[in-house]
């Protein structure tokens, strides 16, 4: 069953929506991370396993947006780099934010050669999550 949203067909929606992910994204990522230096040590654990998600969720975005072809080629790259950099964690913990993104990656590599209607829903569904994550972080763990 297809649904046209606005008026808009389902492929149209998704690239409309797609554009604006990745600024959408960093806001919540810096929101995120500027949260981090609020929460308490005991959080500290839960909070390095969202980041841990949010990373792997940006490398599968890093194989997947430019075989669809997304415009934004590099800049779920670039938007990890400033999410580490922002974390602020100490050099263990920051490779294994740079493992996790590898790992989304490999795995969509493995999944996905080419750009099909499943790796288009896999892209939507990653990008969806990466927003609720970001969101749910910078609820969680801010004061």
């Amino acid at each position: 069953m297809r649904v046209s949203l606005a008026g808009l067909s389902e492929a149209a929606h998704i690239a409309k929506v797609m554009k604006r992910v990745p600024y959408l994204l960093l806001t919540f990522f810096l929101l995120s991370v500027s949260a981090h230096a609020q929460a308490p040590t005991a959080n500290r654990a839960g909070y390095e396993a969202d980041l841990m998600k949010l990373s792997e969720t940006l490398g599968a975005l890093h194989y997947l947006r430019p075989i669809c072809g997304g415009s934004e080629q590099g800049q779920w790259r670039a938007e990890m780099q400033t999410l580490i950099d922002a974390a602020e964690l100490p050099a263990d913990k920051r490779a294994l934010l740079v493992t996790s993104f590898n790992r989304g990656f490999l795995a969509h590599e493995k999944a996905y050669r080419t750009c099909t209607p499943a790796a288009r829903l896999a892209a939507e569904r990653l990008l969806e999550m990466g927003t609720r994550l970001s969101r749910e972080i910078a609820q969680r763990y801010r004061n």
